[in-house]
């Protein structure tokens, strides 16, 4: 691989669901189906895994917290944790009915976010009450099964299936659910319609969602090798711009000219240049311009499927986790490769291009 990247030592020993590096340093966080919550310390030319968190079942989604002590975990045990990283200690803030995909913390709004396949959103308030207490969670009924969700400063997005795509303005959500939460001592339903409801560009089955952080807009992947972009400005202008393209698609093997179409399982925007990468069930990392539509570079296979990405808070840094996707249809006939690398990248390589016939 390439010299300008670390793998990280002690990796989880099952597949990765998910990795994110913590708001102001070189830690990440990991989470895997090995049961376990992982985190590490990235030092130069060096990692170091500081400390491995054990849970009652597969972990899908981690997220740091308000501090550099806090963060929070969920997965197919239906609970959604606060966890404490120097003690180890756990504290279950809410139960779903079913396994819980992703979680998202707002640090503006104070609030975790949690989407489950039980089709609800968990709202739990992070921040204590005049008493040193917290608010309790409230729930948000979906249409439709949640795969993936993402928010900017201002708004929340979530993927579902059917291809709906709700948009929720975030402080309207924090203000009727803290509404809601006072006058309850159980799990109240909130009533509250998003601000915008959209159909996916996406053909097939979203597989990613992020959103830009200039907080105009947001892509979204599938499982058949297409990303789409687009804007939340809904104005008839704003919605002409929105695309998708083809990516992370190989030529089949018997040089019938047909492709084999791979899952684009993630998505991560750079937080400096609005560039975005995604990774593929190919094995491949690329780099996008989202307002120019041009790929900026792709970087050299992997050895397993991409399984998800993280950029570091200046961009410098690019984690970059790979599991067996199982794409070839050979699931249960060996352990592919699990592993974790941190890309360092330079002070361009992801900055985009200009548009085709600009000087």
């Amino acid at each position: 691989m390439a010299t300008n990247q670390i793998e990280l030592t002690d990796p989880p020993s099952d597949i990765i669901s998910a990795v994110e590096f913590a708001p102001n340093d070189l830690r990440l966080l990991v989470a895997s189906w090995d049961n376990n919550a992982y985190l590490y310390e990235i030092n130069g030319n060096s990692s170091t895994l500081l400390r491995k968190y054990e849970h009652r079942a597969p972990v899908l989604s981690v997220c740091w917290g308000e501090g550099e002590h806090e963060a929070y975990t969920a997965g197919l045990d239906w609970d959604v944790r606060r966890l404490d990283l120097d003690t180890g200690d756990q504290t279950v803030l809410s139960s779903h009915e079913n396994g819980v995909k992703s979680l998202a913390y707002s640090k503006r709004h104070h609030i975790l976010i949690s989407a489950s396949w039980d089709s609800t959103l968990h709202i739990h308030h992070t921040r204590p009450t005049s008493d040193n207490d917290t608010s309790p969670p409230t729930k948000l009924k979906l249409p439709h099964k949640p795969f993936s969700i993402s928010l900017t400063s201002t708004k929340l997005v979530v993927a579902m299936a059917s291809r709906a795509l709700h948009i929720y303005d975030l402080k309207s959500l924090t203000l009727i659910s803290t509404q809601t939460a006072s006058i309850s001592t159980e799990i109240p339903e909130l009533t509250l319609e998003p601000w915008q409801r959209r159909e996916s560009s996406l053909k097939y089955m979203t597989r990613a969602v992020a959103c830009m952080p200039n907080d105009l807009g947001y892509a979204s992947s599938s499982i058949e090798g297409r990303v789409a972009v687009e804007w939340f400005d809904p104005s008839a202008e704003s919605q002409s711009r929105k695309y998708a393209f083809k990516c992370h698609r190989q030529p089949a093997s018997d040089q019938s000219g047909a492709d084999i179409v791979y899952p684009v399982n993630a998505l991560a925007f750079h937080p400096v240049h609005g560039t975005f990468a995604s990774g593929g069930g190919d094995g491949f990392v690329s780099l996008w311009d989202g307002v120019t539509k041009r790929r900026i570079r792709q970087y050299q296979r992997y050895t397993a499927s991409i399984a998800a990405l993280s950029f570091n808070l200046d961009g410098k840094w690019l984690a970059v986790a790979i599991s067996p996707g199982y794409e070839d249809g050979r699931e249960g006939l060996g352990d592919g490769p699990i592993g974790i690398f941190v890309r360092e990248l330079g002070e361009n390589e992801a900055k985009g291009k200009r548009a085709k016939g600009e000087a």
